[in-house]
């Protein structure tokens, strides 16, 4: 199930709010959202509920263990069988077939390949579980008592199947003692608007144009189709995952948990260093806190460090040679930026650096899209004009010329205006804020309307996070 789905809205979504606010009692509503979760990971998964359960509850013991063993040697233990574990089952259901493939390849051997189905979120929730064991044994977190509670955490529908990757510290408070009120209600349904609105009215349309340039004959493309193609992704992929954080958010909200952020406008960076602190933040802080800084940080090995994190960085966006490469091609631009390139950019006219950003960022998405290695190199070869029959072709002049509202308005939000918006808010009269107030609830029914209407004659409506 995803979020962006008729009975998720109007059937799963309702029927989980009107339980869980029918009674009070903490327990019971944990019950509640526990049981929901699970049923939202069985409706896409059924076959791996089971396994869900078995590693967070391995790891609530583990937890359990290292709280009894603290202070002596044996609090190693749960750390070590915890890592071993999470990474051990990744390796299986994610690499596996990767790593056999190309070994046969290298060794000329017939070994079988495995041929099994990823377990939809297992990335997101084996980093979950590893963080809540290293910062048990850190002393940064206290260890969880109970079993629901700390199901409840893993599990949670809303981050469930593709992040943000919550950590246990950020919602240890709000696991036991949250309060829910009708302001984070409204936010949160106005949140969770906002990111259906960025999936069915700009990712989902710009996933056609996608399919359409990036998927079509290349023999065929000219150079503007493949560098439209190219950026329709990167509208694409944006729209797509913040606007998944967005509704994950907005979820949480309602239910009196309160997520951190995940993007931060990354398009107005003016840098590849800049970017990916704005670009999926809970995956750039989990790779900084748990693998950067105790492999030496920046201050020893920076730069092997650096190489050591982009190449896992890109391994765990999937089992392809093109994730790895992508990866690298951004850890050495960060590498090089800060060798000397941040200097020189922030010299720069804010323009040319911005430049700069997007058509590093533009590239890279590129090889992130392609996980046949040939295609994507016959792809940048038209993109640069090395393979490219012409310069520009009537369709995709007639594409731009039909779109150009659409587009224009895509790029524009891809800009922080919801905040100018609310620094406008906050310097209004009291009367005039209360007139905004109340137009929220008409236009989370308009986004929705319109949302409902598209998603009824849609038939492309993948969410890309969800493979990883």
């Amino acid at each position: 199930m995803v979020f962006a789905n008729l009975i998720f809205i109007f059937v799963f979504l309702p029927l989980n709010i009107l339980l869980y606010f029918i009674w009070g009692n903490r327990t019971y509503r944990n019950l509640v959202l526990v049981a929901f979760s699970l049923f939202f990971y069985a409706w896409g998964e059924p076959v791996w509920v089971g396994m869900l359960v078995f590693s967070t509850f391995m790891d609530y013991l583990n937890g359990r263990l290292l709280n009894r063993w603290r202070g002596t040697r044996l609090a190693k233990l749960p750390v070590i069988f915890s890592v071993v574990l999470n990474l051990s089952l990744l390796a299986i259901f994610k690499y596996s077939g990767f790593l056999v493939e190309n070994l046969n390849a290298l060794l000329g051997l017939g070994l079988t390949i495995p041929a099994f189905s990823l377990p939809i979120g297992i990335s997101f929730y084996s980093f979950q579980s590893l963080s809540y064991v290293i910062d048990s044994y850190r002393g940064e977190v206290e260890t969880q008592r109970s079993y629901l509670k700390y199901l409840m955490y893993v599990s949670l529908y809303p981050q469930l199947v593709a992040g943000p990757i919550v950590r246990y510290s950020h919602v240890a408070h709000e696991i036991d003692n949250r309060v829910t009120d009708i302001r984070d209600i409204s936010a949160g349904i106005t949140r969770f608007c906002v990111g259906l609105a960025k999936k069915v009215m700009v990712a989902n349309v710009a996933g056609q144009f996608v399919t359409q340039y990036m998927d079509g004959d290349l023999t065929k493309l000219s150079v503007l189709g493949a560098w439209f193609g190219a950026v329709m992704f990167t509208l694409q992929i944006y729209y797509d995952f913040s606007g998944y954080s967005d509704m994950a958010i907005g979820l949480g909200m309602i239910f009196g948990f309160h997520y951190y952020e995940n993007f931060n406008y990354p398009y107005i960076s003016r840098s590849a260093t800049e970017f990916w602190r704005r670009w999926h933040i809970s995956l750039g802080s989990f790779f900084r806190d748990y693998l950067y800084i105790p492999l030496g940080g920046n201050r020893k090995h920076q730069y092997l460090n650096l190489l050591i994190v982009w190449f896992c960085t890109g391994l765990w966006h999937g089992a392809s040679w093109n994730f790895i490469l992508w990866g690298l091609y951004f850890g050495i631009l960060i590498m090089v930026e800060k060798k000397f390139l941040l200097n020189l950019l922030n010299k720069m006219p804010r323009i040319i650096s911005h430049l700069y950003l997007l058509f590093v960022v533009v590239v890279g998405w590129v090889l992130f899209y392609f996980t046949d290695i040939h295609r994507m190199w016959s792809y940048l070869g038209v993109m640069f004009g090395i393979s490219a029959q012409a310069l520009t072709d009537l369709s995709t002049t007639i594409v731009l010329v039909n779109n150009v509202t659409w587009i224009v308005w895509s790029l524009l939000f891809c800009m922080p205006l919801v905040q100018i918006f609310k620094y406008l808010v906050n310097d209004m009269e009291r009367p005039k804020q209360g007139l905004v107030l109340w137009l929220q609830p008409l236009f989370n029914l308009l986004i929705l309307g319109l949302c409902t209407a598209l998603l009824v004659g849609q038939s492309y409506n993948p969410f890309l996070y969800f493979r990883f």
